[in-house]
């Protein structure tokens, strides 16, 4: 029974790897079902076609909500002195660093952070791989968000060349190691892999072209990277081979309706970290210092911003 299960979602998660073939979002109509084991029905996931449209307005909602238990959660990390490192890898343009910036929009910077590391320099390219990184790993009471991380060598190094196959094969050796290390020191590793089809990121970069504002978002590498769409997939399928252990799993976001792949990723985050809600008792403002004899300095002594708007 065992056997068969695996040999089925193996052959799923092959058929959902192929270039223009992604998974399918989580529907919010009304779910279909299967007969679990236990004789219980269970909720299934609908094709994303079969979706119903997700306003902004319930986008807005169900993100507020969300921001709200990011807040919580993050009270809780702090006050327990936990240790979270979240690794977020995809293709360009799956929507990695808007669900970033929606799971930092409402928190402390000073407990969760962004490492979003450049190309490594020549001295850092004669370091132990994973030297450059261990650094940005969360001291007590921290979040560290990885937008992109140690897996580029497992990614573009291997794609591009930029690595030797020794390197490469080490790395596919080592890290598992070094996460399970992560992991015995206490750390909570969550890994999340974006999947965005071939149609979905072509708009995406058009957009990116067509906008003066997000055309940083578009490098030389991100544009070579649509020749080789296929050597990415084929090394994607190995990254997860390798990597894909019990520790620390990969989690896939079918990321092509952003709107509901920020949604999921932010939900099944929070059931990653076992929190309480520590929010304070409500909050009474003081009464303000009075004036007590200050005098204001004329505001001509003062040097304003001009008034453009």
């Amino acid at each position: 029974m065992a056997k068969k299960k695996d040999k089925a979602k193996k052959s799923h998660e092959e058929e959902s790897e192929q270039p223009g073939a992604e998974q399918a979002t989580v529907s919010q109509a009304e779910p279909a079902t299967i007969n679990k084991p236990d004789g219980k029905e269970a909720p299934v996931a609908e094709p994303a076609h079969k979706a119903h449209h997700l306003s902004n307005h319930e986008y807005e909602a169900e993100l507020r909500k969300l921001q709200i238990e990011l807040v919580k959660m993050q009270e809780w990390v702090k006050a327990k002195g936990l240790k979270v490192v979240v690794i977020f890898e995809g293709r360009d343009a799956a929507g990695k660093g808007g669900t970033i910036k929606r799971i930092t929009e409402t928190l402390n910077p000073r407990v969760c952070r962004i490492v979003a590391l450049p190309a490594p320099n020549n001295r850092e390219k004669t370091q132990w791989y994973f030297q450059r990184y261990v650094p940005h790993l969360p001291a007590s009471g921290e979040i560290v968000l990885f937008d992109r991380s140690w897996y580029n060598r497992a990614g573009v190094e291997r794609v591009m060349g930029f690595c030797t196959e020794e390197e490469y094969r080490e790395f596919l050796r080592s890290c598992p190691e070094f996460e399970r290390m992560l992991v015995r020191s206490g750390i909570i590793l969550i890994k999340y892999w974006f999947s965005v089809s071939d149609e979905e990121q072509e708009k995406r970069f058009q957009q990116r072209i067509d906008d003066p504002t997000r055309r940083w978002k578009l490098s030389p590498m991100d544009l070579h990277s649509r020749l080789k769409w296929v050597e990415y997939s084929i090394a994607k399928d190995e990254m997860f081979k390798y990597t894909d252990i019990k520790q620390a799993p990969w989690w896939v976001v079918a990321s092509d309706d952003k709107k509901r792949a920020r949604l999921n990723c932010i939900c099944h985050l929070l059931t990653q970290v076992s929190y309480e809600d520590l929010t304070p008792e409500p909050i009474v403002l003081p009464p303000r210092q009075s004036e007590i004899g200050y005098v204001r300095p004329p505001f001509t002594d003062q040097t304003f911003v001009p008034e453009v708007y």
